[in-house]
């Protein structure tokens, strides 16, 4: 959101739900409408303590759809006896409730509506609805909550209300309201944030298509290489068709190479963080937006990292259930009874396999427990050094252990020319550029000369700013003076 910066919560303090110091308790509360969200609306309102009177132009009707402890009546007359009311129509039929405009005078309307497509009108609907009734105050807010959420409430304790308007006092008895009902109402400003609020549900995933598009480039890049080797060089070297590798074991090899890659890129824009602070003697320099960009992202492409790494591992799984897979296994045991081969006990394969499974599940165990503690519910439950310590340093272990399993993969390998199908280097040695790279700065990081000046740097030293100290004197007094903090 690019108010984000100015969003602030409306009351200062919680007030307990039934509480009679609320001034929102006891409340009537109007809703005009009677569609999914209204009859939802209203649930949520005579759950939370509030008497509920809905406006309806088939009262008769719709009565039996909204819970009995609220009164169904016809729209003037729900309008009378209430001054805040949800208007939970559509913007097309807001011109219906013009013969209302007398009674609606002085009143409060809470615009929930949405429009179907970003920015589909000039103006916005909660502006819209301000121009047909100028004798009302108009407040846009709820537009961003679901009706099963209302019916539910705010179970995982993150569901926000979002509030708007011109006017102050507007603002905070909605905000009241919202409060009672078990959300955190949070206010946009004022009216011409509405059109803002009414686009943010119908944004499909916005902080995620950088994170998807970086995965999914990653992937093509990884699956043509390896498709290259796998697939393309031995038909054209040695006639064999061997397209059938392509669903299963062409992508198995590409998943991990994702995974691994884009778990070394939720570490690298810190230590460029670092790197930049270190070079310029401050914290106080703006980062580049490219870079101010990739630190918000890192969270989704973690999460991403951790699917293509769980997928990868569903696959290895499902790889001896394949019957390409068992044709082979009987084709070697021929050969070798053909052979007289009777002891094929290979002791370094045996160890390599054994440490590069276990490794493989100990770093998806560790990716799993940084996605799960990523999650709001579970975040919220933690305290500063606890989310730091899972995410930022059993991250980096697990970003090492990765490094181990991907070694362990590779063994020896990396310098068996066979391996280099048209000179090509094996898939694994590319992947690790990154990793190596964040993991050596990392180790850099650490020494205490650097450390201590990274941390002087974040606790607000400056190179080249004079600071004032304070020295005894030969007769025991203290004077003052000066000196370059970068000295």
């Amino acid at each position: 959101m690019s108010r984000g910066d100015m969003a602030k919560p409306l009351l200062g303090h919680q007030r307990l739900e039934g509480d009679p110091s609320t001034p929102a308790a006891g409340r009537t509360i109007g809703v005009l409408g009677s569609g999914d969200f209204a009859r939802s609306l209203a649930i949520r309102l005579v759950s939370s303590g509030f008497k509920v009177v809905v406006g309806s132009r088939n009262p008769k009707r719709k009565a039996g759809l909204f819970p009995a402890a609220a009164e169904v009546t016809f729209q003037a007359e729900a309008v009378k006896k209430t001054d805040v009311i949800f208007v939970a129509v559509f913007r097309e039929h807001y011109s219906t409730l013009c013969d209302l405009a007398d009674v609606l005078a002085g009143k409060i309307l809470v615009d929930v509506s949405n429009n179907s497509e970003i920015n589909h009108h000039k103006e916005s609907n909660a502006e819209y609805l301000a121009s047909l009734f100028p004798a009302s105050t108009v407040v846009k807010g709820f537009n961003v909550v679901s009706a099963w959420t209302l019916q539910s409430g705010a179970r995982d304790g993150n569901k926000q209300v979002l509030i708007c308007s011109n006017n102050q006092e507007a603002k905070r008895t909605v905000a009241e309201i919202a409060q009672v009902m078990g959300f955190t109402p949070v206010d946009m400003g004022c009216m011409s944030s509405a059109c803002e609020i009414e686009n943010i549900p119908l944004r499909l995933l916005p902080a995620w298509k950088i994170p998807i598009f970086l995965a999914l480039g990653l992937f093509l890049c990884f699956f043509t290489y390896n498709l290259i080797r796998q697939v393309i060089h031995p038909y054209i070297r040695e006639q064999k068709n061997k397209l059938y590798k392509i669903p299963i074991e062409v992508v198995n090899t590409t998943l991990p190479c994702v995974a691994y890659v884009m778990l070394s890129l939720v570490y690298l824009p810190g230590v460029l963080a670092a790197c930049s602070q270190l070079y310029y003697g401050t914290k106080y320099r703006r980062f580049p937006d490219w870079l101010d960009q990739w630190l918000q992202h890192r969270k989704q492409i973690g999460l991403l990292s951790f699917f293509c790494a769980a997928l990868h591992a569903v696959y290895s799984f499902c790889l001896p259930m394949r019957r390409s897979h068992r044709y082979q296994l009987i084709e070697t045991a021929v050969k070798q009874a053909v052979e007289k081969k009777m002891n094929i006990w290979v002791e370094e394969e045996v160890w390599r396999m054994e440490i590069y499974i276990s490794v493989g599940i100990i770093a998806l165990g560790l990716m799993s427990l940084l996605a799960i503690t990523s999650l709001p519910s579970i975040a919220n439950s933690l305290n500063w050094r606890e989310f730091s310590f899972i995410q930022s340093t059993l991250g980096f272990v697990a970003l090492v252990i990765s490094t181990m399993h991907t070694l362990t993969y590779g063994w020896s390998r990396a310098f068996d020319e066979n391996q280099y199908k048209f000179y090509l280097p094996p898939t694994y040695t590319l992947t690790l550029l990154v990793p190596c790279t964040v993991i050596l700065a990392k180790v850099i990081f650490s020494l205490p000369c650097i450390r201590q000046r990274l941390l002087r740097i974040r606790r607000g030293w400056e190179k080249g700013r004079y600071v004032k100290f304070v020295l005894p004197s030969a007769t025991g007094e203290f004077s003052s003076g000066e000196t370059s903090s970068n000295v």
